[in-house]
């Protein structure tokens, strides 16, 4: 498979040679001329990701050629070759967007190094916006923002199960996002046009919690001046989503056990029962079984809500959702702000991919909205990022052989681990430890790492 195209242009037949040769030899498609005039031909055929050109030629010149892929193939990268270099060409080249400008005579692993950084420039602008266009047919949908194989999976089951109205938990970590999935099974259900109501059952004691549940009727007790209607009846024919259901009291368990078995309910100082249509969906980011066996969670409420399973896994099990997610918040955020950040620059989609994000989707969410909130430009950059993401630090210890490691062994670790991350990006992984690209090579040339 072809690591991308090249198009080489210098009047030297030569140079011409070595380049191709060294380009198609590192997995590149190579076009390759020794006219500017041919250059601008080719351009109009097909399009390129880097332009490699001599600054000086006959009749088309480089600049010619750097103008033209600006005018018309603005995500091709540009890199400038001259025998005559000065400061001023440079400075005009640069200026003029060429992505590099490199000076005869050169060594042909700087020129290997510059082609796989621009192409790497090419490849997260083409992958920023498939990720804004894939976050732009999200909006207004009540969907899964995904392209994990693993959540694809669960979105295929909750369809499934969606339809026939058996009763759901939903399992994983603080900030998720169970509630979004108790959405989407209510949106692929029979019920979509019936009410999805939610509660916190973590956040309410006992007497309030059956108060917002089954309400009350007037006169129930001192203060009760008018019939309450709870949520079980203003859920009838629709979905009722109980977050946090391990914080519920053992009594309210009982409760709304009775609920869910009878399909009734009796609010509190009412004499006859009141007959509801709901699907519950309940959500927790404890271990229930383990609860039920402890005897802190009823069983057979447990049996009751658990008829199907979807256990979401942390956002640090799918570091490929990261990107889009990210894209998905930063468009919702510029939009309620009212700013123009439509970017995440590299170095800091890099550092995000390389977070462990305890808090989850939820935390990715505010990470987003207050780099939003401070950037000054249309990117977001590393220094929009809160400061303990751009510090990081090696935070695990590990006994090697029944021994404590080396500082030398700790640092080669991290840096694997960093390089890792940042896909194999050298330069990204250099920006990410905080240290130069040279300080990283004699770190891997050391460790023997290359």
């Amino acid at each position: 498979m072809s690591k991308g195209r090249v198009l080489i242009v210098d009047d030297e037949k030569v140079a011409v040679r070595n380049l191709e040769h060294v380009m198609k030899k590192e997995g590149y498609d190579v076009v390759a001329t020794q006219s500017g005039g041919n250059a601008l031909a080719h351009l109009e055929k097909q399009a390129f990701d880097v332009v490699l050109t001599d600054l000086r030629m006959e009749k088309v010149d480089g600049m010619q050629v750097l103008q033209r892929c600006r005018d018309t193939c603005p995500d091709t990268e540009v890199v400038l070759i001259t025998g005559y270099a000065t400061l001023e060409s440079a400075v005009e080249a640069m200026k003029n967007g060429a992505y590099y400008y490199i000076a005869k005579p050169f060594r042909l692993d700087e020129v290997r190094k510059v082609v796989a950084e621009a192409m790497e420039k090419v490849r997260l602008r083409r992958e920023n916006r498939s990720l804004r266009e894939q976050v732009e047919d999200f909006q207004g949908k009540v969907r899964i923002i995904t392209q994990d194989a693993g959540i694809q999976r669960l979105l295929d089951l909750a369809r499934q199960v969606a339809p026939t109205d058996c009763n759901v938990l939903i399992t994983g970590e603080s900030g998720t996002g169970k509630e979004l999935f108790a959405q989407y099974l209510h949106h692929h259900s029979r019920r979509q046009n019936g009410p999805f109501l939610a509660i916190n059952c973590g956040a309410f004691n006992e007497e309030l919690l059956a108060n917002e549940l089954f309400g009350h009727v007037r006169g129930a007790f001192t203060g009760a001046n008018a019939d309450k209607k709870g949520l079980l009846v203003a859920a009838d024919g629709g979905t009722l989503f109980l977050d946090e259901i391990t914080e519920m009291s053992p009594a309210m368990q009982v409760k709304l056990l009775r609920a869910i078995q009878e399909n009734e309910l009796l609010p509190l100082g009412a004499t006859a029962p009141i007959k509801v249509d709901i699907r519950f969906v309940a959500a927790t980011n404890r271990d229930v079984q383990e609860m039920a066996k402890r005897g802190e969670f009823r069983q057979d409420l447990w049996f009751r809500l658990n008829v199907v399973n979807l256990h979401i896994p942390a956002l640090s099990k799918r570091r490929e959702d990261i990107p889009l997610l990210a894209y998905h918040f930063l468009a919702k955020s510029a939009a309620r702000m009212g700013k123009p950040v439509t970017e995440i620059a590299a170095d800091a989609m890099g550092i995000l991919k390389a977070y462990d994000f305890p808090g989850n989707v939820r935390e990715l969410e505010n990470i987003v909205e207050r780099g939003v909130a401070i950037a000054t430009g249309n990117a977001i950059e590393t220094a929009h990022l809160p400061d303990d993401l751009r510090e990081l630090s090696i935070r695990t210890f590990r006994k090697k052989e029944g021994r404590l490691p080396s500082l030398d062994e700790q640092e080669r670790d991290y840096i694997q681990w960093v390089l890792q991350e940042a896909g194999g990006n050298q330069t990204l992984a250099a920006q990410i430890l905080g240290i130069d690209r040279v300080s990283l090579w004699r770190k891997l040339k050391r460790y023997q790492m290359e």
